[in-house]
């Protein structure tokens, strides 16, 4: 691959998604949007709406909100549900992720064994661990963690060879967090079936950048949340997936806002669920929060997930290339097959902390997760080739100045 200047401003002018950029306020050369996507004026145009519906209707804002602020949760899981894959009722926002996951596991969960793997994000485990116990489940017994075979990804085929019959659920990230690995969700969700397991998932390193099909891939159940690639804002409510196989089972978790809509003001002291995923909301949604979600899907929807996906897999390929090349200090600890990257790279070095830290002062935001990774993402709505070149650029000058903290000019590559 050409990885020249002129190869990316090349790119970039024939790139179709080039004019989003404009969109977003975008600190420095932002490569963090794995962890908080930054702000649209599309975002920040609803959240200033729903503030003055506030303002000005008060309470009547349930009501005369535009769109009315009573059935907000579920018309954004509608069109939340274009990005994964699903049908609209098989998808609402809601709660928060770690919520969501003990939401659905306490619901699809008996008394079976779970099966993880040893790179997920911890908070799952917190979850699972907390669920299994509430059974009188000894986790160290019912948690079947799947190892890494180099410490960076999990063998799917490992995966797979873990489950049983004893197995009740299999539940795995669609990314790892740390090194970007994809997994093939179908697959996976087959060989659960086959078991006779359910499959859930952790799709919070992928909504928003990887175009889903849970609904044709027969998943179970999953969770997300939407301030990473969905550029929701810091602490967005997050999104769940129930498939309308199981509608009709009752939430272990039910909470005020999951009652059937049609009969919730009749206060019945008697649960009665909401027909499809509706049913896992819990507490009232939080109007504030919800509202950049709107404008977010306005610019991923004009967008189009398959050709956000499509310059992510180029823009990462990019990053890989430029890392082989000009910073040898560095090992890539992502896959390299684009069917098994996400939207980050693992960039490996000895002094992964103290080289993040002297990236960002040279105003190249990306972040850091032990033992040696700098995790740099080139989200597609807002980063073009010419910025992963300039990153790359800066990243090849700290590892040439050393990293004492001694700041360079902005145009510096």
């Amino acid at each position: 691959m050409d990885t020249s200047r002129e190869y990316a401003r090349a790119c970039d002018g024939a790139d179709p998604l080039s004019a989003f950029a404009e969109r977003f306020d975008v600190p420095g050369l932002y490569m963090d949007g794995n962890s908080l996507g930054p702000v649209s004026r599309d975002a920040a145009r609803t959240l200033e709406r729903v503030r003055e519906e506030w303002r000005r209707l008060a309470i009547e804002g349930w009501t005369d909100g535009d769109p009315p602020w009573f059935g907000y949760a579920e018309r954004l899981g509608d069109r939340v549900a274009g990005l994964v894959g699903a049908a609209p009722e098989e998808v609402v926002v809601a709660n928060a992720t770690t919520v969501n996951v003990h939401a659905l596991v306490d619901t699809f969960l008996d008394s079976g064994t779970v099966v993880v793997n040893e790179l997920d994000f911890p908070s799952d485990h917190y979850a699972l661990r907390a669920q299994l116990r509430r059974r009188g489940l000894d986790p160290d017994d019912h948690l079947v963690v799947v190892e890494s075979r180099d410490g960076r990804t999990v063998e799917e085929a490992d995966m797979i060879d873990a489950l049983d019959d004893d197995v009740e659920l299999l539940f795995m990230p669609s990314v790892l967090y740390r090194s970007g690995q994809l997994f093939d969700v179908e697959r996976l969700t087959a060989a659960a079936h086959d078991h006779g397991a359910l499959a859930g998932f952790d799709l919070a390193h992928s909504v928003g950048v990887v175009d889903h099909d849970l609904s044709g891939a027969g998943v179970d159940f999953a969770v997300w949340c939407h301030y990473k690639y969905c550029n929701a804002g810091p602490g967005a409510p997050a999104g769940l997936y129930v498939d309308e196989r199981h509608f009709g089972r009752r939430p272990a978790l039910p909470g005020w806002w999951g009652h059937e809509k049609a009969t919730q003001f009749e206060m019945d002291l008697e649960f009665t669920p909401a027909a499809g995923a509706g049913a896992y909301q819990i507490g009232t949604p939080p109007l504030l929060s919800l509202a950049p979600l709107e404008g977010a899907l306005d610019v991923l929807e004009a967008a189009g997930i398959g050709a956000v996906r499509e310059k992510s897999v180029a823009l990462t390929e990019y990053l890989i290339e430029l890392v082989d090349e000009r910073l040898p200090e560095c090992s890539v600890g992502t896959p390299r097959e684009s069917a098994r990257r996400g939207g980050h790279v693992a960039v490996e070095h000895p002094d992964a902390e103290a080289v993040s830290a002297a990236l960002k002062r040279r105003d190249v935001v990306v972040d850091y997760r032990p033992p040696n990774v700098v995790r740099v993402c080139p989200s597609p709505l807002y980063t073009s080739f010419e910025d992963v070149h300039r990153a790359v650029g800066r990243f090849r000058t700290v590892l040439d100045e050393g990293y004492d903290g001694v700041a360079v000019d902005a145009d510096v590559t």
